[in-house]
């Protein structure tokens, strides 16, 4: 039999997805717990001179979904340019490094110099992350590479907002908050999620649904990930209201490319199919309520969606999309079907509520605020319920005996 490490670090899904499906739980206990001291007056749980919100984005942004990005990056990059794989050095590495660095950032509230090691501890994990995928692309040979090389630069400047990030706590650096803010966001997370939908949902809905026709335009691509990165820009600058036409362009290609890849018919095939299709409207959403948003700034409305947008991209499309893809992964490379059970499925929805509850009540102020701390409860019981399901996964070995 083998030794546990070696199950562990036999796929570089395992080392990555594992601290990833304790992160989604434990950083929404550490936001609940934040919230709640702020709430009875107490200074809620800073760390290192920074507040608990603060800590929150950079929680949400670097310290939470990038294990399952580096996870699903370092298993099918390779696939999609017929390239070396990832070193088994470089993604135990990484992951560990990463994971190190996240615990540092916890003892930060105990231990203020826990807290830049920590980060500086994470932002080394993410460069070793990215000179690996670098190092495939590049050594892959020529061929349509520019999935790939879309992602490698969208996590260039992830990291780019990672070192901002510490730059702002060790140099003190005031503007590092809001750029770190702007490329986890804008730079990172919304284009990468983009160019792996881009990528595998038509592709995925090819192997299911009969005679189908697989449209992946890169043109309506280039101009979302443009747009991502002009919508950052706007907000650095402090005038996010400008950017109404590109929020309005970004949703209805969203909506356009759901059409091409045959949303009504996905959606009634197998339920890890319909989970794709389904989250990726969310994205539409959010950049529609972004738009939404600036031309109300723009006329003078006494209305705003608050976090509404941020919150419909964050819950709505990124997690939403990380149960369907996450799901599928660690079936498909554990020797099972590719069937998502009824519990799966149920957790599914069961965000598709937390994604509610916490974006209504800033589009209708009339509505309670209480949901959205429900939203938190709700992630929490979802993710907790899911990560009990799938971890185990990754330090016991594949159900059909195949190596990886």
């Amino acid at each position: 039999m083998p030794s546990l490490w070696s199950t562990y670090t036999a796929a570089p899904h395992r080392v990555l997805f594992l601290p990833g499906a304790v992160q989604v739980v434990l950083v929404m206990l550490w936001w609940l717990l934040d919230m709640h001291l702020r709430a009875a007056g107490g200074a809620g749980l800073a760390a290192g001179g920074l507040p608990g919100p603060a800590l929150h984005v950079w929680w949400m942004l670097y310290g939470c979904l990038p294990f399952f990005i580096f996870g699903f990056l370092f298993t099918a990059m390779p696939n999609w340019l017929n390239g070396p794989a990832i070193p088994r050095p470089a993604y135990v590495a990484s992951g560990l490094a990463m994971s190190l660095g996240v615990l540092g950032v916890y003892l930060g509230g105990m231990l203020p110099a826990a807290l830049p090691a920590g980060l500086a501890l994470h932002a080394a994990g993410w460069a070793v992350a990215a000179l690996a995928l670098g190092r495939t692309l590049l050594r892959a040979p020529p061929q349509d590479k520019l999935h790939s090389a879309f992602a490698v630069a969208a996590i260039v400047l992830g990291l780019l907002g990672d070192l901002a990030f510490l730059a702002a706590l060790a140099a003190d650096w005031t503007p590092g908050l809001a750029v770190a803010g702007a490329l986890g966001l804008w730079g990172f997370l919304t284009p990468i999620f983009l160019v792996v939908c881009h990528r595998m949902i038509p592709w995925f809905t090819s192997r299911v649904v009969p005679n189908y026709v697989m449209l992946r335009p890169y043109g309506p691509l280039w101009l979302l990930l443009a747009g991502c990165l002009l919508r950052g820009g706007f907000e650095l600058a402090g005038r996010g209201e400008l950017a109404w036409p590109v929020d309005l362009l970004m949703a209805f290609l969203v909506w356009r490319f759901s059409a091409w890849w045959g949303l009504t018919r996905g959606i009634r095939q197998v339920w890890l199919l319909a989970m794709l299709h389904i989250a990726f409207l969310w994205s539409g959403v959010a950049f529609a309520l972004y738009g939404l948003g600036s031309l109300a700034a723009i006329a003078g409305l006494d209305w705003s969606p608050g976090q509404a947008p941020a919150h419909a991209l964050g819950i709505g499309f990124f997690a939403t999309m990380l149960i369907a893809m996450a799901s599928r992964v660690s079936l498909g490379h554990s020797g099972r079907a590719l069937q998502a059970d009824a519990l799966t499925w149920g957790l599914f929805w069961l965000m598709q509520v937390a994604a509610l509850a916490r974006v209504l009540p800033d589009l209708v102020p009339a509505l309670p605020r209480w949901p959205i701390e429900a939203a938190g409860l709700v992630w929490l019981l979802g993710f907790a319920v899911w990560a009990w399901r799938y971890a185990p996964m990754y330090w016991r070995p594949r159900v059909d005996g195949k190596p990886g």
